[in-house]
């Protein structure tokens, strides 16, 4: 998902407010959260008669090819999208096998619309009814019901349903299913569960919902919750990964293969997950797709009657060929090939970077004016841009398309568990996404600045609800993440760097890897221990701090032959660094570079010289990417009012070092 908070926009209003000599505050750059009524959803809505769409739930999918993931989980799914009252009606069967060593008597989905349907929940109480820059109306709420659930023998589970809450304990919060199994599943062994389900769309809103005619259809379905084996991520025994839908978090699955059928009115146009099984059909003002996808984690799907369709090949090194899609807002139908240049590029530098991309199709969903609530999204095989509401837009375009794809390596095809590690995607997908940049557009990142944001520093494994609010886990588990990567970058080289992510990627694709996993390939690819590093500033909430505490100047010798004894203090009020670079500039106009380990607290540097020293700065190039105190880094000894100095020259020299690198 794109994070508004590294936007070039909020960068902008970031060196403002720094030249004004103001108190960053992230509210400024995030307002807080009005509590937003979202009122239940009334049952009694009619529903549209079901199309004959049973081949679907036949179980005989199309032909596969050889796996590429453990296929968990087998989906046959039938759905109508029902305009005038904007539900999706659906039919599920859902074939699952147990990966693991132990039998399994219960069974978990998650009913992700159930966050919408009151401000009681989980995903409303913490999120205020807010998510980055858009607002949940009060007046749309969302919801999903279980008409029927049976099993393949055709028993009755409703009865036997209950919702759980293992994170909070809050009773209004129905986004977690238990349904206890009428036998247990042994391991290897499968269980077919059928529903029938109703889903009330809210108005578009965090990831999902309608804008007029336009809608995205994300988290729409019943979907049975991740089981993780024994050894995943470390764990010591098999079992359920069970959370409920929070303000910060997003999702978590395993493998599997999807067969869907949509049917729409006759002149929409549906984007999917996956590929066309078969040209779509019309009947009776109705036009029925299929869609089929394998080795994946979650299925999406968006429709409207207005977008403008554009599809090209492309093929690169290590994209064998693919079919790149784009549904465009009428709006943005003039920068179609912005778009496309951005997909191609995008695609074939990860592809090159990290690994095959191994599916065939490629869909870009660019949401109408009002739709950023389903903007700035990623699925597999499937990404949304930002709305089109302006139509000159500046590089966010293809800064967000560039994001969104490149969670199809670091959500898509390596799997780790949002919920609980959320930095191994955003803070990674973040890192790559501003190679991408750098390297097709020539946008420098403005590192400096970027860390000046970290006003709140926390770990980075964390589950995603811990941190308090979205602009702190958003100020972590994007900025500071891929700060701690680009940090790793700066020790090892860009090659080593290279080959560690490289490395990572390719040994952890369809395995649902961990920050430890992540720790284990660093160190077998540098040859270097990283514990020191990975509990300070991963497991840790660290940040590098390093002041000039004080410059004391004793004149020597008598007059005429005069010298001058200037003692630097340097202190470390944070993390460690390897390498801190430390200028020291004297008064006849000379200078000295100087570098200290950091190892120690403190440090006193002494010069005796014909000239003192008037001057100090720390980090003079802003190397040190995890420091986020800038002010304290430059200290001037000529005028005795040295905090007002300190500050005055301190910000200008950092605000000089910014203004350099930024790309207007």
């Amino acid at each position: 998902m794109i994070n508004l908070f590294n936007s070039r926009k909020v960068q902008w209003i970031a060196v403002m407010l720094l030249a004004a000599g103001a108190v960053f505050i992230t509210d400024t750059l995030l307002p807080s959260t009005p509590r937003g009524i979202v009122p239940v959803v009334s049952k009694e809505v009619p529903l549209a008669k079901s199309p004959d769409m049973r081949s679907a739930d036949s179980g005989n999918p199309v032909e596969t090819s050889t796996p590429l993931s453990y296929r968990i989980a087998e989906y046959h799914m039938n759905v109508t999208y029902i305009p005038e009252t904007q539900q999706l009606q659906g039919q599920q069967t859902l074939t699952w096998e147990n990966p693991g060593s132990v039998p399994v008597n219960d069974i978990y989905f998650h009913l992700y619309p159930n966050a919408f349907a009151s401000k009681k929940t989980t995903f409303m109480r913490e999120s205020g009814g807010k998510l980055r820059e858009d607002e949940a109306k009060a007046d749309s709420g969302g919801s999903m019901e279980l008409l029927s659930v049976k099993s393949d023998e055709g028993n009755d589970l409703t009865k036997r349903m209950t919702f759980v809450q293992p994170d909070d304990g809050n009773k209004d919060d129905h986004t977690l299913l238990k349904i206890p199994l009428t036998k247990p599943v042994g391991p290897g062994e499968r269980v077919t569960i059928r529903t029938e389900f109703l889903v009330k769309l809210p108005v578009a809103f965090a990831r999902m919902g309608y804008v007029d005619d336009f809608v995205m259809a994300g988290q729409w379905f019943p979907k049975v919750a991740a089981y993780e084996r024994k050894g995943t991520r470390g764990r010591t025994e098999p079992g359920w990964d069970l959370h409920q839908y929070h303000g910060n978090s997003e999702f978590y699955a395993d493998f599997g293969m999807y067969d869907v059928k949509i049917q729409v009115p006759a002149n929409y146009t549906v984007a999917a997950t996956g590929f066309p099984v078969k040209p779509a059909v019309t009947d009776k003002g109705m036009k029925t797709y299929q869609f089929y996808a394998e080795d994946v984690h979650d299925f999406a799907w968006s429709a409207s009657p207005h977008f403008v369709y554009v599809e090209e090949p492309f093929s690169a090194p290590q994209v064998p060929g693919v079919k790149i899609k784009l549904y465009l807002d009428p709006n943005h139908q003039d920068l179609k090939d912005r778009y496309m240049y951005a997909a191609k590029k995008a695609l074939a530098r990860y592809s090159q970077w990290y690994g095959t991309y191994p599916y065939s199709t490629l869909s870009i969903v660019v949401p109408p004016a009002g739709g950023n609530g389903a903007g700035g999204m990623e699925y597999p095989t499937l990404v949304t841009a930002w709305g089109a509401s302006d139509k000159d837009p500046d590089l966010e375009l293809e800064r967000v398309v560039v994001h969104e794809i490149g969670h199809q390596f670091f959500y898509g095809l390596v799997a780790s568990n949002e919920f609980e590690e959320a930095w191994l995607d955003e803070g990674f997908t973040s890192y790559a996404e501003d190679k991408v940049m750098e390297a097709e557009y020539g946008d420098k990142p403005n590192l400096a600045v970027e860390s000046s944001y970290i006003t709140s520093p926390n770990a980075l494994r964390k589950d995603a609800w811990a941190y308090t609010g979205h602009e702190q886990y958003a100020e972590n588990v994007y900025t500071r993440g891929k700060l701690v990567l680009k940090a790793i970058e700066q020790q090892v080289g860009t090659k080593v760097m290279d080959r560690i992510m490289k490395t990572y990627f390719q040994r952890w694709q369809f395995k649902h890897p961990s920050t430890k996993d992540f720790q284990q390939v660093v160190e077998d690819v540098s040859k270097t221990k990283w514990d020191d590093f990975f509990n300070q500033y991963v497991y840790g909430d660290r940040m590098m701090d390093y002041s000039v505490e004080s410059v004391q100047i004793k004149p020597q010798g008598s007059k005429g032959s005069e010298t001058y004894e200037s003692t630097v203090r340097i202190v470390k009020h944070g993390g460690n660094s390897p390498e801190v670079p430390i200028q020291f500039h004297f008064a006849d106009g000379t200078s000295l570079d100087k570098t200290w380990d950091g190892k120690d607290s403190s440090i006193e540097f002494k010069f005796t010289n014909a000239s003192p020293v008037d001057w100090v700065r720390i980090d003079p190039t802003y190397t040190l990417v995890l420091e986020n105190k800038h002010i304290n880094n430059f200290y001037q000894t000529e005028l005795n009012t040295k905090w007002q100095i300190r500050w005055n020259l301190g910000l200008a020299q950092f605000l000089q070092a910014l203004f350099g690198s930024v790309a207007w």
